[in-house]
């Protein structure tokens, strides 16, 4: 496996560690004053490496641990909710067979700020908002190091998009959809080059059973596109294209704690590690 083939594909999977994704009910509306504080932790592994839509490796093992810490504040302004928040990711990735050698542990990742505007939203629960992220260059960031996934030493913008629709008394269906704008990167590697990407679009469909006013089960679907690189404007040839699907549940422990959990896996991926497990678990308190 060559350096550029280790490089390049391993950051393009660690910063999926870190992507901005959305929960089932995270577009839920809550009354202005309401607070929500929020701990995760993510696990997933693959072994499988692909480059240009084909196998590469069947030995390139990564396991990443991340966890996120979030604050959230539902406030009104002129008449229209708002959602100000800051997430701090954190975690380690380990690496073996073909991508060996490129472990990071203990790794503090990039700050993310963003608000949630709620334009729309009705006594019937169904909502339209946006919600758009700003992500510091605030990590840990080494040029010297095959593996930065926790900080990317460059800002990026996220403006999402969300949906949601009540089908029945039983059944939601919340779509999201988001585009991600990089920054350059200008001291990629040991030779200090630049790096560009272009944008990431994602979809994420979540349909979600209402088993009980406190219990929830869902099922997810995330696709992931584009996010091509340069390299001192040399193309990397390296498009994403990512197919996930989750399954999960969610009960309220008691009036103000929620627990969630997730578990799913990579159906396809044309460029990276396919994750063959994904476990998500949150826990959030109302206060």
């Amino acid at each position: 496996m060559t350096a550029w083939l280790g490089a390049t594909l391993l950051a393009a999977t660690a910063q999926q560690a870190v992507a901005i994704s959305v929960d089932p009910g995270d577009y839920d509306h809550a009354p202005p004053g309401t607070t929500l504080g929020l701990m995760y932790y993510q696990y997933s592994k693959g072994d499988k490496l692909y480059a240009g839509g084909d196998k590469v490796s069947s030995d390139a093992s990564l396991r990443a641990q991340v966890g996120m810490l979030r604050l959230v504040r539902f406030i009104e302004v002129g008449g229209i909710t708002m959602t100000p928040q800051i997430i701090l990711p954190f975690g380690s990735v380990d690496t073996g067979g073909d991508l060996g050698g490129a472990t990071v542990r203990n790794g503090v990742g990039d700050v993310i700020l963003g608000s949630g505007i709620f334009l729309y939203r009705d006594d019937q629960r169904r909502v339209f908002g946006i919600m758009p992220y700003l992500t510091l260059p605030t990590g840990q960031y080494d040029r010297d190091r095959t593996l930065n996934p926790f900080g990317e030493n460059r800002w990026k913008f996220t403006l999402q998009a969300a949906g949601v629709l009540p089908l029945n008394d039983k059944f939601t269906l919340d779509v999201v959809g988001d585009v991600q704008f990089h920054g350059d990167n200008k001291r990629f590697g040991e030779s200090r080059q630049t790096m560009s990407q272009k944008q990431v679009w994602e979809l994420q469909t979540h349909l979600r059973y209402h088993l009980s006013p406190a219990t929830t089960l869902s099922a997810s679907l995330f696709r992931a596109e584009g996010g091509e690189t340069e390299i001192d404007r040399v193309d990397q040839d390296d498009r994403q294209r990512r197919t996930r699907m989750m399954i999960g549940a969610s009960r309220f422990l008691a009036p103000n704690w929620q627990l969630m959990g997730h578990i799913g896996r990579d159906l396809s991926v044309g460029q990276g590690v396919r994750e063959n497990l994904r476990v998500n678990l949150r826990l959030m308190t109302i206060f």
